[in-house]
């Protein structure tokens, strides 16, 4: 599995199956690995960030200057892995501390009243003044229980975001 031209075992995908919290059936692991060869362009057994840019879907989104610092790197099982918080199958919690990860740029385990303005900013773009996100952040913040002075945990997050309808979701072509 450590070079991406090779074949995957059953063992191989076992183990993914596992890393990843069965989140994904054996045919889908298998659909993920020819995905995840091709975007190997060298048969390096790990994905570049240059190479996620190539997928079209990922290049658009708006987050892809911090997602990319989460996937630069990653080997098949990370991969995987990283793929799992948008499974279907995957809880609330697991999606919720992928959000995290988002937020938390610069990986000190806290998000910021800034931190979120900057995601809000990468999301809403220039349809929507500072100001506004400003006002959008402080009055969730205030709801939620929080002042903009606070640094959320990821529990903090899971606090917040617990009841609310995540549809993060990407559907995995089966051959």
């Amino acid at each position: 599995m450590g070079n991406s031209s090779s074949m995957l075992t059953q063992y191989d995908i076992e183990e993914v199956q596992c890393h990843c919290d069965n989140l994904f059936t054996q045919q889908e692991i298998v659909s993920l690995y020819q995905r995840f060869c091709q975007l190997d362009r060298n048969s390096k057994g790990y994905i570049l960030a240059d190479e996620f840019l190539s997928v079209p879907e990922f290049a658009m989104n708006p987050l892809s200057q911090r997602l990319l610092k989460m996937v630069d790197g990653l080997n098949f099982k990370d991969f995987v892995a990283f793929l799992s918080a948008f499974s279907a199958k995957a809880s609330i919690q697991r999606k919720i501390e992928f959000m995290f990860k988002v937020y938390d740029a610069d990986l000190n385990g806290k998000v910021s009243f800034n931190d979120m303005i900057e995601v809000l900013q990468d999301l809403s773009g220039p349809f929507m003044s500072d100001d506004q996100r400003k006002q959008v952040l402080s009055q969730l913040l205030e709801e939620a229980g929080y002042t903009k002075e606070v640094h959320l945990t990821q529990d903090d997050f899971v606090k917040i975001l617990a009841n609310s309808d995540l549809k993060m979701e990407v559907e995995v072509p089966v051959d």
